[in-house]
């Protein structure tokens, strides 16, 4: 059986840190907590899981604190975690046998990253990443934020969750830390523009979130899934700042990449759906529910455009097309997944309602 040493970087993490560490301290066989300047109560609930405390000045590069953490691991392998991670009961029951099981040549063991989920539980946003390597290897992580684990050899996907469950969101840190690298003169990767453009999208900063995913897009370095969601973000973009046509020219991008993604159809079908053209955004939400994600996927699997969201649309978009039975179908393929959502419920009332009173008539 293989060794693990779970290695963490942590400021001010008193809420969090215990939650997190509560779901893994029987899993692995080494502790490494790296501070980078907590003036809270982290560094004091550190100690009372581990006597492997260590700290390490806060220099503004995510990676260099992740690297500092890796370097104290001293077990087969190393399994990293935020502070606002957990691994639920079922994952762990996994990873245990992961542990047990894991032949030794293995390199990495990529896992899923839950990273958000919604009221009733269901994952909303999923994607890979490299989350147990090879100590022997030193693997190195790379980027000031937004870092990627660079990781070669062989690579096994495990159906193992790690579940982010963040309590706050920390407003403009990242921004900040890019806006440092743009008055250093540092020249922006691929990567880079995907990510600033991410950053800047989700604080408001719309115009400068298209600038950025435009230089990702015309970029011929980069990966594609990037490029995909460029497309697709600056779509979003265009929608917040009320320009109909460059939004449905993004989505349409999306296709020189790629297929059509749930993620683009949905958002198209929503276009016509606002213009009340119904037939046309069924034809899009359709689509949408026909696309099943791999479970290889590395990039971004925005869960709710694949199940509950084109359903409840089509839902809509039969009822004003008049065809009252798809309606109430699409409906119950929506509750499957929120069985208690109210906007649902009560579609499915009046629905049958409606049927009923037709059923009425035609006797």
């Amino acid at each position: 059986m293989i060794t693990i040493s779970l290695c963490m970087i942590v400021k001010n993490e008193e809420a969090l840190l215990a939650r997190c560490l509560d779901t893994v301290k029987d899993l692995v066989d080494e502790i490494n907590i790296v501070d980078t300047g907590s003036t809270d109560k982290t560094v004091e609930i550190a100690k009372q899981y581990t006597d492997r405390v260590y700290f390490f000045e806060w220099i503004g590069n995510f990676a260099a604190a992740r690297n500092e953490s890796f370097k104290y691991a001293t077990k087969d392998y190393i399994l990293y975690l935020d502070a606002d991670d957990v691994i639920l009961e079922e994952d762990r029951i996994k990873l245990k046998q992961l542990k047990e099981s894991l032949d030794p040549s293995v390199d990495s063991v990529s896992m899923y990253y839950d990273a958000s989920t919604d009221e009733f539980g269901n994952v909303t946003l999923r994607y890979r990443r490299n989350r147990l390597v090879k100590r022997e290897k030193n693997f190195v992580w790379r980027g000031d934020c937004h870092q990627f684990l660079d990781v070669k050899g062989k690579i096994v996907n495990a159906d193992i969750s790690i579940t982010h469950k963040k309590i706050k969101h920390a407003v403009g840190r990242t921004i900040s830390i890019y806006e440092k690298k743009i008055e250093r003169g540092d020249v922006f990767t691929a990567r880079d523009h995907f990510y600033y453009g991410n950053e800047l999208r989700e604080n408001g900063h719309y115009k400068k979130a298209i600038e950025s995913y435009d230089k990702n897009i015309a970029t011929k370095e980069g990966w594609i899934e990037d490029k995909i969601f460029a497309c697709i973000f600056k779509a979003d973009c265009y929608r917040h700042l009320g320009d109909l046509e460059n939004e449905l020219t993004s989505l349409y991008q999306s296709f020189k990449f790629s297929p059509p993604r749930a993620e683009a159809c949905s958002r198209i079908g929503y276009i016509f759906q606002r213009q009340k053209n119904y037939k046309i955004a069924a034809f899009w939400y359709e689509l949408a529910t026909k696309q099943v994600p791999e479970a290889d996927r590395w990039s971004f699997v925005y869960v709710d455009y694949h199940t509950w969201y084109p359903n409840l649309q089509l839902c809509v978009c039969y009822y004003n097309l008049g065809d009252f039975e798809k309606s109430y179908f699409h409906n119950e393929e929506a509750r499957k997944y929120r069985p208690q959502d109210e906007r649902i419920l009560h579609n499915r009332q009046l629905l049958k309602d409606k049927l009923k009173s037709l059923m009425t008539q035609e006797n």
